[in-house]
């Protein structure tokens, strides 16, 4: 006797409109869906921080523009929402659609680690990848446990972990002229 394997679903953006409105996050990646509870309290600080500290920046430069939780949509089976994303001045109004979600990728994404196994997962290998096929410039993942930053930048086409820093270094960027930050700011 044989069982039958389920088959898995492949979910689409279409599909998000069935779920309801409850405070969860609903991501697709390669059509799988991935659902979150609200973030913690210290996830959101940390991402609060992290949006104001480039939005200062972004105001004194004139570069670009940081969001908090934007909707990126970069095709049918792949939507997510980073925690915190900044898109260069020139490719903002190229990249936004008529709802206000981002249809390309931003310049750099940027998720704060949750405790669970799966979340953790999810932003180093599912998102990951999928921020380096689109062609994010930069991802920086933030381990509020560690009190760490992994800055991942692209390297002959694909991100690849540039520098791990810790509260008491500097994060400096090449897509950010003159971004300069105690990564101990993200975290207090």
């Amino acid at each position: 006797m044989t069982t039958a394997t389920p088959e898995k679903i492949h979910w689409t953006i279409a599909d998000l409109d069935i779920f309801p409105e409850n405070g969860k996050r609903y991501e697709i990646i390669a059509g799988e869906l991935f659902v979150t509870r609200a973030p913690h309290w210290q996830h959101q600080r940390i991402s609060g921080n992290i949006y104001a500290v480039l939005n200062a920046w972004c105001k004194q430069t004139g570069l670009g523009e940081a969001a908090i939780a934007p909707g990126v949509i970069f095709s049918e089976e792949d939507s997510v929402i980073p925690d915190v994303v900044w898109v260069s001045q020139e490719r903002l109004s190229d990249i936004l659609d008529d709802a206000g979600h981002l249809i390309d990728a931003p310049d750099l994404a940027v998720e704060v680690l949750s405790k669970s196994a799966a979340d953790r997962k999810r932003d180093y290998e599912a998102k990951l990848k999928l921020y380096s096929s689109q062609g994010v410039k930069e991802y920086w993942i933030c381990d509020r446990q560690k009190r760490s930053v992994q800055v991942y930048r692209r390297e002959n086409g694909i991100l690849k972990l540039a520098v791990t820093l810790f509260e008491q270094d500097s994060l400096t960027s090449p897509l950010l002229p003159e971004f300069d930050c105690l990564v101990e700011r993200f975290f207090s």
